[in-house]
């Protein structure tokens, strides 16, 4: 699972391609305005953007030019034009690729898996290790010390998720909306819920935490016992 920004101003597009992208395992967040998606690459720190170049409050090239100015995130840029030098220009702007409209889910599926294997962009697609902790999303298996954790498929996705950002503190926002693909609305109480439920497996409490650390006011990090 990687975790895509879509920043589409398009509702039927944009709809339709979150659908896809979530059907085919991706967790995916979207904004409607250039803005709005630079904000969200900058807070939610996604694996991919993909970008339409036609957004109504800034050209989408403008965009990507600000967003290579702050980050190395992948880029996968949507055009209506597909000639020479219209690529040209997008690559020399620093989009990883570029898909030419109208294109399918599975295309666009296909294109983010290529660029993250070429860039090592994902961060969600081997095991991850955080000192006795073992997550990986390939078989969905955890262990603790060597031992089996029996969690259930959010526990899971909670865990893989905090574990593959070692250290990070990571807001309830940004849970709900990667983990639980809420992007707007939900309940903070989700999340404590399952971080609970998590802490119980992994033999702690937030009394006297070992690996999932809360951050008053702000969220959550995971990372080795001291």
């Amino acid at each position: 699972m990687s975790n895509v920004l879509l920043v589409e101003d398009d509702v039927a597009i944009r709809t339709s391609l979150t659908r896809g992208l979530r059907d085919r395992g991706h967790a995916v967040s979207s904004a409607s305005a250039a803005l709005d998606g630079l904000r969200l690459a900058v807070e939610e720190r996604p694996d991919l953007v993909v970008l339409d170049l036609g957004l109504p409050d800034l050209d989408g090239l403008d965009l990507l030019r600000m967003l290579r100015a702050v980050s190395r995130i992948p880029v996968i840029v949507a055009t209506a034009r597909d000639g020479d030098a219209e690529m040209v220009r997008l690559l020399d702007a620093g989009a990883d690729d570029y898909v030419v409209k109208p294109f399918s889910a599975a295309q666009l599926d296909a294109r983010i898996r290529a660029v993250l294997r070429r860039t090592g962009g994902s961060r969600t697609d081997s095991s991850v290790t955080v000192g006795g902790l073992r997550v990986d999303p390939r078989t969905r298996e955890a262990t603790l010390d060597g031992a089996a954790l029996d969690l259930s498929p959010k526990e899971f996705d909670l865990l893989h998720y905090l574990a593959a950002r070692p250290g990070e503190v990571i807001t309830k926002r940004e849970l709900l909306t990667h983990v639980w693909q809420i992007p707007y609305g939900g309940a903070d109480k989700t999340v404590d819920v399952h971080l609970s439920w998590l802490r119980r497996k992994l033999g702690e409490t937030s009394a006297e935490p070992r690996y999932l650390q809360s951050v008053r006011g702000v969220g959550v990090r995971l990372a080795a016992p001291a």
